[in-house]
């Protein structure tokens, strides 16, 4: 699925400023409403995160994650996805559940809601032992 691309320094800055934050250790994700009425989308991985290899995986990973997970009538957003050093180490599995969160924690729609690993299904009662009746 194809987005706009935030690609203007100022772009960047005015969502970082006005825009709400939401933070995961694997990535950050940065929302404001825009006026355009369609989305745009910014996915940024600084030299912290490692070199032009580790860079490139985390926005890779990271895109393959907004399109499983953000539809096309969102609405009109400007989105930034933001690397952290773990990002590039984790798998598409754990960055997709990471995002499905966040978009939780933002009240975005999700296309592809993920259900947390965190909560464990719930175990079965022990069997309750039945009582002699021959006595």
């Amino acid at each position: 699925m194809k987005y706009r691309v935030l690609n203007k320094n100022r772009e960047f800055t005015r969502i970082y400023s006005r825009g709400k934050s939401y933070v995961h250790p694997h990535m950050v994700l940065y929302v404001a409403k825009n006026r355009l009425g369609v989305t745009r989308i910014g996915l940024t991985a600084t030299k912290k995160v490692g070199g032009a290899v580790q860079r490139n995986r985390a926005r890779r990973v990271m895109r393959a994650a907004l399109c499983e997970h953000l539809s096309q009538n969102v609405g009109g957003y400007d989105i930034i996805l933001v690397a952290r050093t773990r990002t590039p180490y984790l798998k598409s599995t754990q960055v997709s559940r990471t995002l499905s969160r966040l978009m939780q924690k933002a009240g975005l729609p999700d296309k592809n809601p993920v259900a947390s690993a965190t909560e464990k299904p719930a175990k079965p009662a022990a069997p309750v032992p039945k009582e002699d009746a021959r006595a």
